[in-house]
């Protein structure tokens, strides 16, 4: 357990009690696990990224065969058992392939792993976005929850969601989990994961001043870490209180930090002027607020220029807004379908939708037509 905490702490500062907490509680393959574990917490808090890099560390020191799944792409009950059966198979049945069309073939399969030999072997199973098992079979999630005990394996089932767990209870009752809540970070541990970048921002920026020898110098003295926490403070104080996202706003502060520094490389500020660099960055700050989520793939330079139009730029902005790739096809299909009428939806969508019966009144409609068109001939 101490060579896992030791492994992750410096990755994920500011989570270093729920590392502990994950270390106590399955850090040790030798000893029991727990039935299930449920992480939740807001967006950007860390739940998904610690997980994962947790369960992959157990996997390297300890005999541990890990699941690591997304309920949002195991859409179905089929591809999410198989799924897990793929990934959790012993290292000897890894060329096989295994089917599980409904619990009771899961739970059998890991009985059958069992009886061979895998009983003093450790299990770990996480599900992400783990709101969706409520739209599944109405068994899937308490059978999870109980996985342990009808297998008895050491395994344990990590459930992770931005909902409290009270939201999954449903009429027959589930069993009680241990539950840890990823608490939003304040604006200091935000500040502080935010400052741990400071080497990538650092080796970056050199790299693209490299071809540049007076800029390159400039940078190097000027480029501290007061200088860039300095920044942080300043871009905090505007993005905190719209953002809590740590990976949008690492994303954002990246951006911006180069109109930052643009009067420093051009020696109109000193690097300790800190009032001035304010009066320069407010502006773009504000600019960029107004983008947030929107993943414009242009620089903060352009976009602070275009802001001067409003047509032109939300002309760009719509043109520059990306949709995710499942809500493309969606909103495509449904600008299709809004051209068939109502009364056809039944015929065009159903499989069997009967025979469309002819009625008089279309046939002569027809008819009449075809007898005007052929006077005209």
């Amino acid at each position: 357990m101490e060579t896992i905490c030791a492994a992750l702490e410096p990755q994920f500062p500011c989570r270093e009690a729920a590392i502990r907490t994950l270390g106590e509680l399955i850090g040790d393959s030798r000893e029991a696990y727990p039935s299930a574990i449920y992480l939740f917490g807001h967006s950007g808090t860390g739940k998904t990224a610690l997980t994962r890099a947790f369960l992959r560390e157990c996997c390297r020191q300890q005999a541990v065969r890990i699941a690591l799944l997304n309920a949002t792409e195991c859409y179905t009950t089929k591809i999410m058992l198989e799924n897990m059966l793929d990934s959790l198979a012993p290292r000897r049945a890894t060329e096989e392939t295994f089917r599980a069309d409904n619990m009771l073939e899961f739970v059998e399969q890991l009985r059958r792993w069992h009886d061979q030999g895998a009983k003093f072997q450790s299990f770990l199973i996480a599900v992400d976005n783990a709101e969706r098992l409520r739209d599944m079979d109405a068994n899937v999630l308490p059978v999870l929850l109980r996985l342990q005990q009808q297998t008895s394996l050491n395994l344990c089932v990590i459930l992770l969601s931005q909902l409290p767990f009270e939201k999954f209870y449903n009429k027959t009752g589930l069993t009680e989990v241990i539950s840890l809540h990823f608490a939003q970070y304040n604006k200091a541990e935000t500040q502080r994961i935010l400052s741990s970048y400071f080497f990538q921002v650092r080796a970056q920026l050199l790299k693209q001043f490299s071809k540049d020898a007076q800029r390159l110098a400039i940078c190097e003295a000027a480029l501290t870490e007061d200088f860039y926490s300095n920044y942080l403070n300043l871009f905090l104080s505007v993005f905190y209180k719209a953002c809590r996202d740590v990976p949008e706003l690492q994303l954002t502060a990246r951006k911006c930090f180069s109109i930052y520094l643009e009067p420093v490389l051009d020696g109109t500020v000193e690097s300790t002027d800190v009032s001035r660099l304010w009066r320069h960055i407010a502006g773009p700050l504000r600019s960029a607020l107004t983008q947030i989520y929107m993943r414009i793939d242009k620089p903060p330079e352009e976009q602070e220029a275009s802001a001067a139009i409003e047509d032109q730029s939300v002309r760009k902005l719509a043109q520059s807004l990306e949709l995710p790739y499942y809500a493309k096809y969606l909103l495509i299909a449904a600008f299709l379908a809004s051209h068939n009428s109502a009364n056809q939806d039944k015929r065009l969508f159903v499989k069997h939708h009967g025979k469309q019966r002819k009625r008089m009144q279309t046939v002569n409609a027809r008819a009449k037509v075809c007898t005007h068109l052929s006077a005209f001939r």
